[in-house]
């Protein structure tokens, strides 16, 4: 009974996750990173397993960036 709530857990996480880094890698990260700094599509594919792994982190980074300066 708890492994299939598990497994939905994990695969909500990771859905979540999916659709966060999409977005990050194309248009948040030129926000996060200072103004100027090319991103190449290589980096941007670099990028992708890591922010989907910790899309909570890039999400709040991604929003606090976003706020007054």
């Amino acid at each position: 009974m708890l492994v299939p709530v598990l497994i939905g857990l994990i695969a909500l996480y990771a859905l979540a996750g999916v659709v966060v880094a999409l977005a990050f890698v194309t248009v948040g990260l030129a926000a996060v990173l200072p103004a100027g700094t090319p991103v190449t599509i290589g980096a941007r594919i670099l990028f992708l397993p890591g922010a989907t792994a910790l899309w909570p982190i890039v999400l709040s980074r991604w929003l606090r960036s976003r706020g007054p300066r």
